[in-house]
Parts: structure tokens; sequence; C-alpha cells
């Protein structure tokens, strides 16, 4: 039995039987006197449980009322935790949340998860200082982020989990206009370094994706959200290439063959999770990826440059070559 075992048996023992003895603790839990002092003394000063030594019935309890807190105040608040974790499950939270940090604006989401993080940290004990250097040692660098105004995450968040709609007032980049909207929140989505919302558009009657940073004001309303199944949501929103999935459009395919020298970097590449792959007799590589909107993967496309050679898609190959004719326009 590990340790956070013995914490959880030690919680249950004390809150059917009232008052154990120490005896039958150690008899219960098949540990050294030691063991078990260490456990009692871990479970008081680093988990702030109200365990205490009755003299009268030569045993331990759970102290009914600490002093200064009423009795019912005192039990939801030192009540142990229902879930345990093992070392190296705790190890891997500790992980997930430095690799959040570095999705996280303002520390908006870091603020609502420290107290869990520092439970988790104490229940390591004497690896408490491996665990922080293992999240010093993780590190995340966004690129090209924006960053969203936390009041804006933090309300979305919230109406999200009370399935409440929204009011906002929305930027929309690709004609520089301002509209308000009724929306229901879905789900919220990063992706490549920038926060997304999956939304039922109560002016347009449709699933749509709105980027918060473009949101400009917003407010959370008394009237319920309009609920919509996470397949169905997948489907319509995330079927075409990257961001720009939304909406019942139509989904076409673009074929990209990559030289074999970029092919080496490509092949390890996900650009859409229903992608489809293969080398050619040649050392080149083929991929082929859905797509609704041109707009981002023209973006994907261009970065690689020379190396790489639309085929089959005229429409797709013309804005291409239009982006570069402009390119050497601008720049000559």
């Amino acid at each position: 039995m590990d340790r956070t075992e013995r914490f959880y048996k030690i919680e249950l023992l004390l809150k059917s039987r009232g008052c154990v003895s120490f005896a039958t603790l150690q008899a219960e839990l098949d540990v050294s006197p030691a063991t078990l002092k260490r456990d009692l003394q871990y479970l008081r000063e680093r988990m702030s449980a109200p365990i205490a030594y009755d003299a009268f019935a030569n045993g331990y309890r759970f102290e009914a009322e600490p002093a200064g807190l009423p009795g019912a105040r005192a039990q939801e608040r030192h009540e142990l935790p229902g879930l345990w974790f093992s070392e190296n499950e705790i190890h891997a939270l500790l992980t997930m949340h430095q690799l959040l940090a570095g999705l996280d604006d303002d520390g908006v989401l870091a603020r609502h998860l420290q107290p869990l993080m520092e439970k988790l940290q104490g229940m390591l004990g004497a690896d408490e200082h491996d665990a922080r250097e293992l999240m010093r040692r993780v590190k995340v660098i966004g690129t090209a982020r924006r960053r969203v105004p936390s009041r804006h995450f933090e309300l979305l968040g919230g109406a999200l989990l009370q399935r409440r709609r929204v009011w906002m007032r929305y930027f929309k980049r690709s004609d520089r206009s301002t509209s308000e909207r009724e929306v229901s929140p879905q789900r919220l989505v990063n992706y490549r370094n920038t926060w997304y919302l999956d939304a039922w558009c109560h002016a347009s009657d449709g699933l749509r994706r709105f980027a918060l940073d473009a949101i400009r004001d917003a407010r959370v309303l008394d009237t319920k959200a309009r609920n919509v199944a996470v397949r169905d949501l997948e489907a319509a929103l995330d079927a075409g290439y990257g961001i720009y999935g939304g909406g019942k459009v139509k989904v076409n395919w673009a074929t990209l063959v990559f030289e074999a020298d970029a092919a080496q970097w490509v092949a390890n590449e996900e650009w859409h999770a229903q992608q489809k792959s293969r080398w050619l007799p040649d050392g080149r590589y083929e991929l082929q990826v859905p797509y609704s909107d041109p707009t981002e993967l023209a973006m994907d496309i261009l970065r690689h440059g020379d190396s790489v050679r639309v085929t089959g898609d005229k429409a797709l190959a013309a804005l291409i070559r239009k982006r570069l004719q402009d390119a050497v326009a601008a720049y000559g």
C-alpha cells in the first residue's frame, strides 16, 4: 500500500469509527509505528486535516470544531480530498499545469488552478523539490500569440460552465465591421496560440467560431444557452482545414507534393486530423488535407516556398501563384 492509499484509508477509518487507537491504525495499515507517526503528522501539517489525539478514548479522531470555525464550516473546509493520485500521476499533472501556463494570458487559468497545484505539490512530500524542478524545466514558447483580455476569458468560461447565453460586440476582420450578437457558448478552443469560442449564433442561426481577441465587449445573459452535442460541433467546425472549417460549407481536398528535403520535416507534421499521405518513389512526399476556406492553408503552403507544389486544385494553385506574384511586385 503506497502513501496516498494509506492517507485515504486513515480518513475512512476515522470517519467510519469516530475514534481509532494507534494500534488499530497500525494493524489496518500494516506499517511500522514510525511510518504511521509520519503519516499522521503529514496529514495534520501538510493537508490541514484536523486529526487530534483523544487521551480519554486513547485514540485519534477528527476534531468536530477547530477554534474559531463553526462545526459545519470546519468539516467542509478540512475534509480530506476524495480523489488521490500516485506520485507519477501528480508529476504528470504538475507538468500539464506548466504546459497550460504557456497558453494562459494574464494568468487566468493559473489563478484558479493554483490551490489544486499547491495541494498536489504537498502530496509529493519529500519529492516536492523534484516537482518544482520539473516544472522549471518544462517551457512553452508561444509565437505570434494574440492576447485575450482576462475579463473576456473568465466571463466566457463562466458562461460555458453555467450554460448561459452571452451578448457580445464582435469585430469581424474580413470586412472590418462590428456587430452585436447573442450566442450560446459551446466550447473554448486554443489553436496556434490563439483562443477561440465555438458557439451557436442566434443571429445567423448556426454554429460559428469567434476569436476571443476580436471581442470588443461581452456580458452574460440570464437566458439559458442552447446545447449542441460535441459530435455535431466537430462535424460542423472541425471538418475543414485549421480554424476555418466553420459552417455547413463544401469541403475541398488539397493535394500537396513536397520535395525530398522538405519531406523529411513535413512527414512528421499533422496538418489536419483527417489528412492522408504517402511517400512517392522518388523520395518526395504527397500530403492531402481537407479545407473549406483556403486562407490559412495558403499561408502554410507559402512558408515552404519552392519546396512544395499544389496539384489537382486549380483554384488553390491560382491563389498561391497570385500571392507569390503580389509579394514579388511589392518587394521587387
